[in-house]
């Protein structure tokens, strides 16, 4: 999932750096086939934030429509993944730390959530996990589904990730995998702690459990991830595992 409008920058925050989706899209290129995503409808976005949360994003001139359309391509992926196809949303701005009512952290709507909780009020699927592998915590993910029995999300520790996704992917039983992707770990990073044969290794865990769990129904969405240098090679190893 990908559109030219993703290259825009709408804020001075790293998330809408200059050249960060050129990166990943240069590197996937050619790999992948890339699908343009519709924006979102309000009503997708009040499945998980309040109105008066839709109210402060409306006001964000530039920001809206990006956000708008970032949610669409977190839509689409999740709709591909049910149709049996893994796919990827190349999207920005990033989601993990917006919760039902507020937000942080360069993100504005929750793509991830707002996209299972569409897949769980339509009745495509009744269990739905989310992985998160961002270098820091999705709060906004783990409030918008706190207390939930159908939707569980694990933020990955920093070490011994694999055996922690295995424990928690093989503990559940589930009709889609979700996964918050986030890039910000990678050696060449603010996190410097994964390599890409760590990102393809995860893609590849995580690619097996949706296979055995639900049928290989699995979608990731882009969170962070900043070195634009490196950023490509990082994501295309991930997905080298996971597609």
């Amino acid at each position: 999932m990908f559109h030219e409008r993703f290259k825009e920058v709408y804020t001075s925050d790293p998330a809408a750096a200059p050249g960060r989706m050129e990166a990943i899209a240069s590197a996937l290129e050619g790999l992948y086939e890339f699908v343009e995503p519709s924006p979102a409808s309000e009503e997708d976005v009040l499945l998980i934030h309040t109105p008066s949360h839709l109210s402060y994003v409306k006001g964000l001139s530039k920001v809206y429509p990006i956000a708008l359309l970032a949610v669409g391509g977190a839509l689409k992926a999740a709709e591909l993944a049910m149709g049996g196809e893994a796919s990827f949303a190349l999207i920005r701005p990033p989601g993990h730390h917006a919760s039902p009512g507020s937000c942080w952290g360069f993100c504005y709507f929750n793509n991830v959530a707002i996209a299972v909780e569409k897949l769980i009020r339509t009745g495509a699927a009744r269990r739905a996990v989310i992985v998160d592998f961002d270098l820091h915590f999705g709060d906004g993910t783990e409030a918008a589904f706190r207390g939930r029995d159908d939707v569980h999300y694990r933020h990955l520790p920093a070490r011994d990730f694999l055996a922690d996704a295995e424990r928690f992917l093989e503990a559940r039983d589930f009709d889609v995998l979700a996964v918050s992707a986030g890039f910000d770990r990678a050696l060449e990073d603010w996190g410097g702690l994964m390599s890409e044969r760590d990102y393809y290794e995860l893609g590849r865990l995580l690619r097996g459990a949706s296979e055995r769990k639900c049928g290989g129904r699995r979608f990731a969405v882009l969170e962070g991830g900043y070195n634009k240098e490196a950023l490509g090679r990082y994501v295309r190893a991930f997905l080298e595992g996971f597609a």
